[in-house]
């Protein structure tokens, strides 16, 4: 595995520090970036992503802790080596462009390499190439107030990548953009990233574009609350297994990206549960699985809050659905205490003392709601199966349709009904195995 190309380590950057209206903008944030990877920084206003990536541009020194690019500190260089670092290791790209309206579209892209000392015939067709590249070559004899914004950000990008910097830093770069141009942009981004191999980061507040990056991390309050890897993209930098198995986990991250792991387990086992229930009553059950999530609330306790009037403040079910549940959420949990344990010895590296033990108890979980006969081949294959998915060999559609190939071409050989059913509460009992202590790491 390749060296970081940034390393952040207990980074906390307070502003007006010492003084009357001092503020503590990030506290203690750690983490690793490696060339190559494409980064979000997400979270709502206010919550220190900003403040960490233009410490990262060389502009804002923090107040504490280590920050290392390219295994240096850019806080140490002379003012002409920070000068190189801005302009040629870091690219970067506003949300408000900062074209300059007096020069023309091609001057603007190969302004900085004006300060590289590169010829001015050099300079123009670099410039020129890049604006071909990212189609607005067309423009490049025009000045940017008659540019789009689509347009104007294209620009933005190809003066971005003029001096071919290491890493790209882009700060909202679709804020102020239509749905077309936004797409033009992500795509420009991800190109660069993909065929020019550039580190990319980007702070966005558009949960659509997470899909476009290896990793999120997840600022809240300034700190760094989570970093969630995208199961859909191949890692760069060496990540647990465990955190991209969970299909479900991922997609309720989308749906809701600013709730935190612990609530997204709960909404979990609520849309597992419930189907006609009002708005009302799912908050309220909600409310009540999360105190037995958090091992809060007895079995009896839970059920009987389940059983009581709407209008006494219970859930207002009756009496076969609230033990249904109840024993429902009861064997979950239960069962999740295995995958959680197979998790954190498969995570040390001591796993296989009782590995056989381990997976035949969940499979023996998925079994005890199948009521069909099965054979000792398709045991043996589900064992298989179910190892696989444990340790990230496929995901959820591959496990589910392993289940339902036939035995002799290397499935399990259930239905279609079954090969669902086992697939949803395996991806229950993964779901409710993860653990989300810890901080963002």
């Amino acid at each position: 595995m390749p060296e970081p190309i940034i390393k952040v380590k207990n980074l906390e950057i307070t502003y007006n520090k010492g003084k009357e209206n001092e503020f503590v903008a990030t506290r203690g944030a750690t983490f690793e970036i490696y060339p190559e990877e494409y980064i979000a920084f997400f979270g709502p206003s206010g919550c220190g992503k900003s403040t960490i990536f233009y410490s990262l541009l060389g502009i804002l020194e923090p107040s504490g802790g280590e920050l290392l690019v390219k295994g240096e500190n850019p806080y140490k260089y002379t003012p002409e080596k920070m000068v190189h670092f801005q302009t040629s290791t870091i690219g970067i790209i506003y949300q408000a462009f900062f074209l300059i309206n007096s020069i023309s579209v091609i001057d603007n892209v190969a302004l900085p390499l004006i300060f590289q000392g590169v010829p001015p015939n050099v300079r123009r067709k670099r410039a020129l190439d890049l604006l071909k590249r990212f189609e607005v070559d067309s423009k490049a004899d025009f000045y940017p107030d008659n540019l789009s914004g689509g347009q104007s950000q294209r620009v933005s990008v190809s003066r971005s990548m003029v001096n071919n910097p290491d890493i790209l830093l882009a700060d909202e770069p679709t804020g102020n953009l239509d749905s077309i141009s936004t797409k033009q942009v992500m795509d420009a981004l991800e190109e660069i990233n993909q065929i020019d191999r550039k580190t990319v980061i980007i702070i966005t507040h558009n949960a659509a574009q997470l899909k476009y990056c290896h990793r999120v991390f997840y600022f809240k309050d300034g700190k760094l609350d989570r970093i969630v890897p995208n199961p859909e993209k191949k890692q760069i930098a060496k990540v647990d297994k465990t955190k991209i198995l969970v299909t479900e986990m991922e997609q309720l991250s989308r749906l809701y990206p600013y709730n935190p792991p612990d609530d997204l387990k709960v909404k979990s086992l609520v849309n597992f549960l419930t189907q006609e229930l009002t708005l009302d009553q799912v908050q309220r059950l909600e409310n009540a699985i999360r105190m037995m999530v958090d091992r809060k609330t007895e079995e009896e306790k839970f059920y009987e809050y389940l059983c009581a009037d709407f209008d006494a403040g219970g859930v207002g079910l009756n009496k076969a659905r609230a033990r249904k549940i109840t024993d429902r959420i009861v064997k979950i949990l239960k069962e999740s205490k295995d995958i959680q344990r197979y998790r954190r010895r498969l995570l040390h590296g001591d796993l296989f003392t009782n590995q056989d033990e381990l997976v035949n108890k969940i499979r023996e979980y998925l079994m005890a709601d199948y009521g069909g006969k099965i054979s000792p081949e398709q045991r043996a294959a589900l064992k298989t199966a179910i190892f696989d998915r444990l340790v990230g060999n496929f995901r959820k559609e591959g496990f589910e349709k392993r289940l339902n190939t036939p035995l002799k071409d290397g499935g399990v050989g259930f239905n279609s009904q079954t090969a669902y059913n086992m697939t949803l509460h395996l991806e229950k009992m993964l779901i409710q195995g993860l653990e989300t202590t810890g901080g963002g790491h």
